[in-house]
């Protein structure tokens, strides 16, 4: 069935198609309300969210600072989908009860073992190199893959290919797995 996955999960069309329409919606409302369109990303708001954390525990004034006077510390409509995300997955993992509290996941666990500062010091680190990949990319998967694929943007649909590609050879690598 198209509604749910053979796990008992949403189904990934469903999500598919939700997304899509998510991401329509929301150029036509920021087209209509904003007066410019505006393309469903991420990575920004990232950005934002550790200039409100500077701000609250240092005296520096950041409208001096040369990318947050272009890059508006803000809560904005992209911040609100950050905070939605989180949200959403919870409630959705609570509703298809395929929620868990774990500090390390199983194959995490399988692979280097269960402690837990391992896998905070290891998420920490990919934390970072995704930032800053996003940040040199000038933007994130979601931004360049499902933004550019909306506007059948060439570069989009590269950056999507190349998301996919070394995610894969990345997980395979980390997870020591022969990728077939």
């Amino acid at each position: 069935m198209l509604l749910t996955s053979n796990d008992g999960g949403w189904s990934p069309y469903l999500a598919g198609a939700l997304l899509g329409i998510l991401a329509i919606v929301s150029v036509l409302a920021t087209t209509q309300l904003l007066g410019k369109t505006t393309y469903l990303g991420a990575s920004t708001t990232f950005v934002r969210a550790a200039g409100f954390l500077e701000q609250a525990v240092t005296e520096r004034d950041l409208s001096e600072n040369a990318y947050f006077t272009k890059t508006k510390i803000k809560v904005d409509w992209q911040f609100m989908l950050v905070v939605g995300i989180f949200f959403g997955a919870f409630i959705s993992s609570v509703t298809d009860r395929s929620f868990r509290f774990e500090m390390v996941p199983p194959i995490w666990r399988k692979r280097f073992g269960p402690s837990i500062g391992k896998r905070a010091i290891g998420a920490f680190f990919g934390g970072i190199v995704a930032m800053i990949g996003a940040r040199l990319a000038d933007g994130c998967p979601s931004g360049h893959g499902l933004s550019g694929m909306m506007q059948l943007s060439v570069s989009g649909l590269v950056a999507l290919v190349m998301f996919f590609v070394v995610g894969v050879l990345v997980a395979a690598f980390v997870y020591n797995r022969r990728s077939s």
